[in-house]
């Protein structure tokens, strides 16, 4: 995976999730998201999660955060280029779910990022899903 910092679109997966949202027609957007969350939480606790999903994941939480009272605007050049539209509320706690997986002990993105020795990316995620319990 190519990453070049710790935002929740710095990343060749990320990056390329946002163009999936982009050519998804706007009525249909939310299932998009939706579909990431799901992805890694159906894998199962027990199950190694893959640092693509993962990080599909977490750019799709950051979309919906976005929208949250605290959440911050996405303003990379590397998300969507699309407005979204308003987004469910009910999407909110599969973000948490999905990213409590992308946080847990069977987590390649986690391992990675542990690996790096630099804690501000985990810092960042936990930030993130704050935003999006407190919604």
């Amino acid at each position: 995976m190519g990453t070049w910092d710790i935002g929740p679109f710095d990343n060749d997966a990320a990056a390329d999730f946002s163009w999936r949202v982009d050519e998804a027609p706007a009525e249909r957007r939310a299932e998009v998201l939706r579909a990431a969350f799901q992805e890694v939480v159906g894998t199962g606790e027990d199950a190694y999660l893959d640092s693509d999903y993962a990080a599909q994941a977490v750019a799709a939480a950051a979309l919906v955060a976005a929208g949250c009272p605290g959440g911050e605007a996405v303003a990379t050049s590397y998300g969507p280029k699309q407005p979204l539209p308003e987004l469910p509320a009910a999407l909110r706690p599969l973000a948490v779910a999905a990213l409590d997986r992308t946080l847990g002990p069977e987590s390649e993105l986690l391992e990675l990022w542990e690996e790096s020795g630099d804690d501000t990316w985990a810092a960042g995620i936990r930030k993130l899903r704050a935003v999006l319990a407190g919604a």
